[in-house]
């Protein structure tokens, strides 16, 4: 049973707005096929189905999904069916996806711990040999000679 929204039209800056995309992004999705807004002379309309479609590909980049993987899924649309079949597949998708970026996940905090690994090493030896080449070094020193010329001059009235 078909919905008001179901009939509801959008114009290109309406989901821009809504999705925090470009014009530029959902023409380049037009240009690829996978929005197919009517025309109303210049004018882009899309409907319920271009929205629902737009959400889908916008939620599939994030993901990190190709345009490719994205218009293979969308061409599984089929409404008689519940998208059952759409779904398994995408499914299957979904969960070698989060395999992916879980894998991905371990080898960025796997680095990041190498570096501040060698960031705390390289500090302690400079701090060994090399105290002034600190991050920081130069701001330390300021605020120590400050205290010296106040400590030394303790009767030099403040500004």
């Amino acid at each position: 049973m078909a919905t008001a929204d179901d009939h509801r039209t959008y114009s290109i800056r309406q989901l821009c707005r809504e999705f925090d995309a470009t014009a530029r992004a959902l023409r380049f999705y037009e240009d690829k096929g996978l929005l197919t807004p009517a025309r109303k002379g210049q004018t882009r309309v899309y409907d319920s189905r271009d929205r629902a479609r737009l959400k889908l590909i916008l939620r599939g980049r994030r993901i990190g999904f190709t345009l490719q993987e994205i218009q293979e899924m969308l061409d599984l649309y089929d409404r008689k069916d519940h998208n059952v079949h759409q779904m398994a597949v995408a499914l299957r998708r979904h969960r070698a996806q989060i395999a992916a970026l879980k894998q991905q996940l371990e080898d960025i905090e796997g680095a990041i711990q190498t570096a501040e690994d060698a960031c705390a090493w390289m500090e302690s030896k400079l701090g060994e040999h090399r105290p002034d080449l600190l991050p920081g070094a130069e701001d330390y020193e300021k605020l120590l000679r400050a205290r010296l010329n106040h400590d030394h001059h303790p009767f030099k009235a403040r500004a």
